[in-house]
Order: C-alpha cells, then structure tokens, then sequence
C-alpha cells in the first residue's frame, strides 16, 4: 500500500505476516492455553492433587492466565517481528513453572528437591532466553520487559516461599520487593522513568538474588542456614537500586 502523494511504501506494524504463518500473537495464545494445561499437570506429576489443594491450582492457574493475558496484550500493542521465536516461549514457560511454585506457595508444601528442580530450570530458561533472542535476531522491548517481568514474580514468589515456611528469616520478603517498590517510585517520580545504562553489575546482583533464593528450596539448607546470604543479597540489592537511582537523579531534566 502507498500514499496517494508518495511513492514510498506505507508501512503498518499491525499487518498479518505474509504467507501462511500463524501471527506472533496467535502463536502466544496458543502456546499459553498449552501452558495453562502444562501448569496443572506439573502440579498433579510432582505434588498431587487432593481435594484439598484444587482450589489453590484453579487460583494459581487463573492467576497466571492473568499474567499471560496481560502479556498478549502488550504483544498485540508493539511487536516488531513476524515471528514470536523461542526466546519469547521460554519466557512464556519459565511463566508457567512460576505458576507451579505459586501453587506450591498457597498449599504450604515444604521446600523439597522438586521445588528446589522447577525454581533451578526457571533459572536456567532465564539465562537462554535473551542468548535465543539474540540468535535469532528477535530482540524486541515487548521481549526485554516480560522478561523482566516474570524475574520480577518469581524473586516475589520465592521470597514469599521462604518467608511462610521457615527457610529463612521474615525480611527475606525484602529479596521480592525491589521491583515493584521502584516501580511504585516510577509514578511518583517521573525522572526515575529515564531508560537505565546497561549494568553488569545490576545483572549480577539479580543472579545473586535469584540464585540465593533458589537455594532456600534445598531441603538441608531450609532451616535458616543462609541468613546471613540472605542479608547479603539484601544489601546488595539496596546497593544496586540505591547506584541506578542516584544515576537517573543526576541525569534527570532540570526544568527552570
């Protein structure tokens, strides 16, 4: 299609892909009705479901329906491939495993090696997710933000986990907290929506907290073991929010 005034091409990024391809967000409908049915099976394998527990899989399997619903939406708003590719759908199942552990959160089960196996794969897609973007030339913002996102549920989740079972002491809610206590921030303080420098610094601290509370689901270390872990990631998630706030004040626009 063309402008009646010009020759150049209009172009409409809300365009069906050429051929017979499904679109990306039909794709992702998809792959999330799989993965709603995926989450509850895990369950059942790994835990069993009881009568007692069905109620926390249907609340555990509509909230992340919520959240995948939430992600669909923002795909269908700004998405710039043709295709949605495996980076996304690993982010779509790392979504899912933390669907499973919210199940584990509300029916109380103790921290075991299948917690600590679903809470360590969560992970490892974390760390292939951004590698398969980049492979296959699908790097996208709708890509960086649900990923960002669904790291944020999952350091919530495990925190909530290890402060409601005994693996660690109450402020280790403090480890689940940061995201959206900056992003409370963000509607308060409009300077603070500036986009961030790269950080390897940032990431290695996500790593460290991720990687703490993964430890938490180890059965021999869920009794208080990583406290003192626990008050060191604390402070250096303080340390890296407390540098990339100072950074965005000193950058922010000084209105006259």
């Amino acid at each position: 299609m063309r402008h009646p005034t010009s020759d150049k091409p209009i172009t409409d990024r809300h365009a069906k892909p050429k051929g017979f391809g499904a679109s990306p967000l039909h794709v992702f409908c998809g792959a999330a009705l799989l993965g709603a049915g995926t989450l509850v099976f895990l369950y059942d394998l790994l835990f069993g479901m009881t009568a007692e527990t069905t109620y926390f899989v249907v609340i555990g399997t509509g909230l992340y329906v919520l959240a995948a619903t939430v992600a669909a939406f923002r795909l269908s708003q700004d998405f710039p491939h043709q295709s949605l590719g495996l980076c996304n759908l690993a982010t779509l199942g790392r979504l899912v495993l933390v669907g499973v552990l919210c199940i584990v959160v509300m029916a109380g089960i103790a921290p075991n090696w299948a917690t600590f196996g679903i809470a360590a794969l969560a992970l490892g897609l974390d760390g292939i997710d951004g590698w398969l973007a980049r492979k296959q030339g699908l790097s996208s913002d709708f890509g960086a933000q649900f990923d960002v996102e669904v790291d944020a549920i999952f350091a919530l989740v495990l925190a909530i986990y290890a402060a409601t079972n005994g693996a660690a002491g109450p402020y280790v809610i403090l480890l689940g907290l940061p995201h959206y206590l900056f992003w409370i921030a963000r509607l308060q303080l409009p300077w603070l929506n500036r986009p961030l420098r790269p950080s390897f610094a940032r990431k290695a601290v996500c790593v460290f907290q991720i990687g703490a509370l993964i430890a938490l689901q180890v059965p021999f270390l869920a009794d208080g073991r990583l406290d003192l872990i626990i008050a060191a990631v604390t402070l250096a998630l303080i340390w890296s929010f407390g540098r990339d706030i100072l950074w965005l004040w000193q950058k922010r626009e000084v209105r006259l």
